[in-house]
């Protein structure tokens, strides 16, 4: 998608930040979600990090292309779900594809980094350090490489941009019904199939959910009940705050610093997940 493209989409979404203008998911489908991430949680708790000499150890027991070979399982599974721009769960690699080479875990996740890193200039980035959640950002920061921002790499990509901008310029956090409304602003109705996104509601709170680059969050005491929108982690780590508020003053013709609040976070210090790289995800 280029950015003639996806220009209607972010000039409607402009549109938006010039005035303040449900469906959820069932209690089952809650409490299997919650199961799923208990069950992953358990997985994880069994694992414990081996130490610099155990690896050693663990090493000296393998031929080099034991390693290797464990090192190729490893980039190709998360090449895979990458794809689908789905985060990697430490529990679910040691459980599915680390397996009896855990003890050398560590040295398997710094070799994989490295070959991310030296063969698709990507990066390995810890995004959830706490349940130790990966996920691969594009690398190749050069002055030629153009900006997801202006030039989204698919129509998903640039609804969804058109979501985090809104979002970013509310102040971070947004009310679902604000979504919706900008959504069928720019003819993308979340109560009927789409012909290019079909279930766009589905798409917005689950997909998008999943794949880290935003936050469904259910507000207390509401009924009937409402959920709220913010930034996902991935989205941090792979969207520029800056490029988008640059492209919100080229739409507007003004300068963008005339948007205090939003052009000081966005020249701040680097995202927490962006200042993580591969050496924080070998902890």
């Amino acid at each position: 998608m280029t950015f003639g493209d996806s220009l209607p989409f972010m000039r409607c979404v402009a549109m938006t930040q010039r005035k303040r203008p449900s469906s959820t998911q069932s209690s089952s489908q809650r409490r299997h979600t919650g199961n799923l991430v208990a069950q992953d949680e358990d997985d994880d708790a069994t694992f414990t990090q081996p130490s610099t000499s155990q690896v050693q150890r663990g090493l000296e027991k393998l031929t080099p292309a034991q390693v290797d070979q464990k090192t190729a399982e490893v980039v190709q599974y998360f090449l895979v779900k990458d794809q689908k721009k789905m985060p990697v769960r430490r529990a679910d690699l040691v459980k599915h594809v680390v397996k009896d080479y855990r003890n050398i875990y560590p040295e398997i996740l710094k070799r994989a980094a490295r070959t991310f890193d030296q063969v698709f200039g990507l990066k390995l980035v810890e995004i959830d350090p706490k349940n130790k959640m990966y996920i691969l950002v594009n690398n190749l920061e050069t002055p030629d490489k153009a900006s997801p921002v202006r030039s989204p790499s698919n129509p998903k990509m640039g609804l969804l941009l058109a979501i985090l901008s809104v979002i970013f310029m509310k102040g971070g956090v947004v009310r679902e019904n604000l979504i919706w409304n900008t959504l069928r602003k720019l003819r993308v109705d979340p109560g009927e199939k789409h012909e290019e996104f079909g279930d766009v509601r589905k798409m917005v709170t689950d997909e998008f959910v999943r794949q880290r680059y935003l936050e469904y969050v259910r507000i207390p005491h509401t009924e009937p009940i409402e959920h709220e929108f913010r930034w996902g982690q991935r989205a941090d780590a792979e969207v520029s705050k800056a490029k988008i508020l640059e492209f919100m003053g080229e739409l507007h013709e003004q300068d963008p610093k005339t948007w205090t609040q939003q052009y000081r976070q966005a020249h701040s210090l680097p995202n927490s997940s962006q200042a993580s790289t591969s050496s924080s995800s070998q902890r």
